[in-house]
């Protein structure tokens, strides 16, 4: 590694005298774990996470690149302005590199090629009620907004990411079910149907085939879904999606023994639906996985109606050992199926490779090694969120993570935790028009 980049790769290699040596004997080097989803809530709400927080949790765990959406900070990130104030509080206080999302909500079209010409490396857009009070709050897309806005971003060569659940059918599930007393773990659930998952998905697809708009769909819960995509696929529809490690290793036994700390939308599922989605990724149609870290603070979380505590999992320090762990020593996944799945993937749709998301000369040095032989149980103090709640906390873990570099630089290691000043800067899409088909993935 040299000035922050990879120079050479081979079996043995001749070491300069002035060459520091990093002895990873016995271990995994890995690709940094690229994450394009996660929440940290600033500006405004820093003190539910932070770009300072969460990015040292992700050092901890592995990921060396992060794509930080555009709610739930106030304002979100739906213009040029909302970037650049975003964009100043990122600066100098991020452990890791990272990008932006945009989003697409009621009123904001007109700022789709300004915030793109700024480097969001996509679109956000929530097609159920993403929650929340007061003027700055990310809102959902109507119909209109949505099909105008994937015209909008396909004009652009830009793709659209979306929360898909059908509003109609969750609203008015969730209103039944509170009207009869009925707020528990699974009645949660049960008003988040796969049926209104699908729904949603469908919908999308289809604007998408008027539209042209490429799609990536974020966690995705269901295999219905996953087939509903896949058949879009090979029809020739540019779309991709995301599931979460919650998702692969979390049920809806595990929302009533856990409480709210493992509440999201949409809901943990089944353990049947939770292995056919395992199926789908061993079989190459998930295209990739991603936190979906929505921290808060731990006291909107303790609440017995789950209907009021609040959404989201705290999950980003356990994303990659998590699927190394189960995905790989459990279950058989070869590493580079995860590699692929964790970092090259996620890079590659979303305009960061080659820099980021793969071990190949010229690119970043942005390793995670691994020890697969380390098991250790999660505890609260291990976690380096704002608020060290999770549902993974006291889970026996298979490997650990022991260092990460980010651009050659060591930013973590265990037993020291984060290491040096804040040494992440913004990195842009090498690209935002896409076009032609690279390595299996339409653009």
């Amino acid at each position: 590694i040299y000035q922050g980049k990879i120079t050479g790769i081979a079996e043995r290699l001749e070491i300069p005298v002035d060459c520091e040596v990093l002895d990873a004997s016995g271990q995994v080097i890995m690709p940094g774990m690229v994450d394009v989803h996660v929440h940290f809530n600033e500006p405004a709400l820093g003190d539910w996470e932070g770009f300072t927080s969460g990015s040292v949790a992700l050092a901890a765990g592995g990921c060396t690149t992060y794509v930080d959406m555009p709610l739930n900070g106030q304002p979100p990130t739906t213009t040029l302005d909302a970037l650049k104030l975003k964009s100043r509080i990122a600066e100098g206080s991020s452990l890791v590199d990272y990008a932006f999302w945009g989003g697409l909500v009621p009123g904001n079209l007109d700022s789709l090629e300004a915030l793109a010409d700024a480097g969001v490396v996509g679109f956000k857009a929530f097609m159920s009620n993403p929650g929340g009070e007061g003027e700055d709050i990310f809102r959902q897309v109507d119909d209109e907004t949505l099909f105008a806005g994937m015209k909008r971003i396909a004009a652009i060569g830009g793709i659209l990411a979306l929360h898909a659940e059908n509003e109609p059918i969750v609203s008015r599930l969730a209103a039944e079910a509170q009207a009869q007393g009925r707020t528990g773990a699974r009645d949660f659930a049960a008003s988040r149907p796969a049926a209104a998952e699908l729904a949603a998905v469908l919908q999308a697809l289809a604007y998408a085939e008027q539209t042209g708009c490429a799609l990536h769909f974020v966690h995705i819960s269901s295999h219905l879904s996953v087939e509903a995509i896949e058949r879009a696929k090979l029809q020739g529809l540019d779309v991709t999606l995301e599931t979460c490690p919650h998702y692969l290793i979390l049920t809806t036994d595990d929302m009533e023994r856990l409480g709210p700390v493992a509440k999201c939308a949409p809901p943990l599922r089944s353990k049947l639906e939770q292995e056919q989605l395992w199926m789908k990724v061993t079989t190459g149609q998930i295209d990739l996985i991603a936190s979906d870290h929505s921290p808060c603070p731990t006291t909107l979380k303790q609440n017995d109606d789950w209907f009021q505590a609040w959404g989201g999992i705290s999950g980003a320090q356990s994303s990659l050992e998590l699927i190394v762990g189960v995905g790989h020593l459990q279950r058989g996944m070869p590493l580079t199926l995860v590699a692929q799945l964790l970092a090259t993937a996620p890079a590659k749709r979303f305009g960061l490779y080659p820099r980021k998301g793969v071990i190949a000369l010229g690119a970043d040095a942005d390793l995670a090694i691994v020890d697969l032989n380390h098991s250790y149980t999660l505890s609260a103090e291990q976690l380096h969120y704002r608020h060290n709640h999770s549902p993974y906390i006291g889970r026996k873990f298979d490997c650990r993570v022991t260092t990460t570099l980010c651009r050659g630089q060591i930013v973590y290691q265990l037993g020291k935790g984060p290491i040096g000043n804040s040494k992440g800067m913004a990195i842009q899409p090498t690209k935002l028009m896409r076009g032609g088909v690279v390595d299996g993935y339409r653009r």
